[in-house]
Formats: structure tokens, sequence, C-alpha cells
């Protein structure tokens, strides 16, 4: 698959997991050049929308949404991240706090303080860093509202919680476990994407889009459900799907 909205490469080391945004061994970074395109081609898809909430489901780091936030705030009218482990959504509470002038500010004299304790000059180069984002943010459109809490996706009870903080997503965008460095661990009825599907037919309203990615050729589809766009990039694959579409698709398997 070509590119279709990010046509150019552009330098992303400002976004580098590891150095502003924080990382964690067992949470792998998503491309950010593929993370940018998913969500251009579901906006576009959704018909250019005005700002819109965005939510991850499994979130692990919330690296995805932040750099989401970051690349297009002006899109973004707020940020929802949940995973049903506790220790990625430290993780995450940490990284989206840099959607914010505070947040990054107190990021950057971090840096800084790092830079001047150990003598490493990754550690001012990062400082820099940090300094170019909280401008990006700023030229989007400045602080970005967003919930973290903690929800197994498969358990539609909890989701229903999670989604009473904001505006009801819109999009949903996810990069699901797919059994190497993350895993499965819900409890709901169905597993997997087939559970996940089912939970968000149930919670989100008609005109929401989903986007999921995972590695392998391609992204599993209960039968009946209709792909709006699927994309393949690299190890990974991505399918958008429309939330009518699934919901029709619901619909009809129950009534067979």
């Amino acid at each position: 698959m070509t590119y279709r909205f990010v046509t150019e490469r552009h330098d992303y080391s400002d976004l580098a997991s590891g150095a502003v945004l924080r990382s964690a061994p067992g949470h792998p970074a998503f491309p950010v050049r593929l993370a940018s395109e998913v969500f251009l081609r579901a906006w576009h898809a959704l018909g250019r929308p005005r700002p819109l909430t965005v939510w991850d489901p499994c979130c692990g780091s919330g690296y995805l949404l932040t750099v989401l936030g970051l690349l297009h705030r002006d899109k973004i009218a707020g940020l929802v991240a949940s995973d049903i482990a506790d220790g990625p959504l430290r993780l995450a509470r940490a990284n989206l706090a840099l959607l914010s002038a505070e947040g990054m500010r107190k990021r950057t004299a971090e840096l800084e303080d790092m830079a001047r304790r150990f003598g490493r000059p990754s550690y001012g180069e990062a400082a820099e860093a940090a300094r170019r984002l909280q401008e990006l943010l700023a030229q989007g459109g400045g602080d970005l509202p967003h919930v973290v809490g903690r929800a197994d996706v498969l358990d539609r009870q909890q989701v229903a919680a999670l989604l009473t903080a904001l505006p009801p997503p819109r999009l949903v965008l996810a990069d699901v476990p797919y059994g190497e460095q993350t895993s499965w661990l819900g409890s709901g009825q169905e597993e997997g994407i087939p559970g996940l599907l089912g939970t968000l037919a149930s919670a989100l309203p008609a005109d929401a889009m989903i986007a999921l990615t995972t590695r392998g050729r391609r992204v599993g589809l209960p039968e009946g459900v209709r792909a709006t766009v699927r994309l393949k990039i690299g190890t990974r694959a991505t399918v958008l799907v429309r939330l009518r579409d699934l919901q029709s698709a619901v619909a009809g398997a129950s009534d067979r």
C-alpha cells in the first residue's frame, strides 16, 4: 500500500519513544507515520468532521494517542485511553499529561535536570525536543482534554462507565494485542477482536468509525462485518469499519 495522506517522509525524532515520550519494556511504539495515515484515513472517511473524541481501548503506554494528539490537535476534541492493567495506565497517564503546556513544561524541566546531573547530551536534546512539541501543541489548539481509565474492553459494563467522561468517541483507534509483547487479558464471553467489536457495537453511536491494527497480513473480522478500508504497510495490517455496518452485522447474527 502507498501512503495516501502522509505522502512525504518527515523527521519524527522528537516523537521517538523513550525520549520526551516515556516508554517501558513490553510496550512497543506504534510507527508515527502509519499512525498519522490511519487517523487521516478514518477522519476523511467520517467526512472530515469537526474536532472529535478519539478512544484507544488497548492504550498500553498511551504512545499512539499522545502522538496523534500532538500531530493532529486541530482535529481532536478529546482523548480516551483505557487498558485492563494498572502498569500500562501509569505510563499512559504520564504520556498523555504531555498534552498540556504545564505537563510539557514539567517534562522539559525534568529532562534539563537529568542533563545536568548525568552529563548526557541525549537528555539535553530531549529537552529541546520537548520545547518544540510544546510549540506544536500550542499551534494546533493548546491543551487537549483527556481521560485515562481502567477498563476491560471485553466487559461492556466497564466500558459504559468509562465513556461517560467525555462526549461519545466517534473514532476508535487501537493497536490490538497480537501475542508477542502483548496479549488479551479480558474476561468477556468472546475473546480477541470479535469480543472487542461486540463491545464497541453496544457502546458507540452508529456514526462512529473503528480502526484496528495488528501484526500480520490481514485483520480478521467476524462473518458479515464489512470493512470500509483495508491497509497493509510493512508488518502491520489495518482495517477500518463503520459502526453502523458492525451493528447491522451483529443484529443480523442475533436474528438467525
